[in-house]
């Protein structure tokens, strides 16, 4: 069991967002504001130690939106090499503070609730439970832990593989299958 302030939360919003058409997804409105703050909030709810986003600029909208919500952030300038850049990028950031583990989590998942976020959190134990990942009961996704001693090898991955053989070896945290939801196109947000 690990608590919030021994985290690093790493918010990925670098993504290209191929599928959903020329607009910014993450800046897309939902419920009022862009997309990437549902996931933002919910991270500054959590209270971790630090909060990361890995935005495609450290200049843009995005970037200044979370600024502005005390994340620190971090520049991918290569978004088309695939989640496990952005998640490189913001694993090398975690690695220079003191945080026993970095929490991931998907800027165009809005639904994750910081409920949520907690249990995965509490599940963490850097022995017996160094991975600890989301599940609706059939995929294993974000939001997911790894402890401090998995940098390396989260550094090392390409294209949009990413954690995802780390995952494989996870200890799990449920949530609804409606919760873990991601938004990859126009239609996918409500009221479209």
């Amino acid at each position: 069991m690990s608590d919030a302030s021994d985290i690093a939360a790493i918010l990925l919003a670098a993504g290209a967002s191929r599928r959903f058409g020329t607009a910014d997804k993450l800046l897309a409105t939902f419920a009022g504001e862009p997309l990437a703050l549902h996931a933002a909030r919910r991270i500054v709810e959590l209270t971790p130690g630090r909060r990361i986003a890995v935005c495609p600029d450290d200049h843009g909208m995005l970037a200044e939106l979370l600024a502005s919500r005390g994340f620190e952030i971090v520049v991918n300038p290569y978004p088309e090499r695939g989640l496990s850049h952005s998640l490189s990028c913001g694993i090398a950031e975690a690695a220079r503070g003191p945080e026993t583990a970095a929490l991931v989590c998907l800027a165009d998942m809005p639904f994750v609730s910081t409920g949520h976020l907690r249990d995965v959190v509490a599940r963490f134990d850097p022995s017996a439970a160094p991975v600890v990942a989301s599940t609706d009961g059939e995929a294993t996704m974000p939001p997911a832990l790894f402890a401090r001693a998995l940098f390396d090898r989260l550094c090392a991955g390409e294209g949009d593989r990413g954690g995802k053989a780390l995952l494989a070896e996870a200890a799990l945290v449920h949530a609804r299958a409606d919760e873990l939801l991601d938004i990859d196109r126009p239609d996918d947000l409500p009221g479209h």
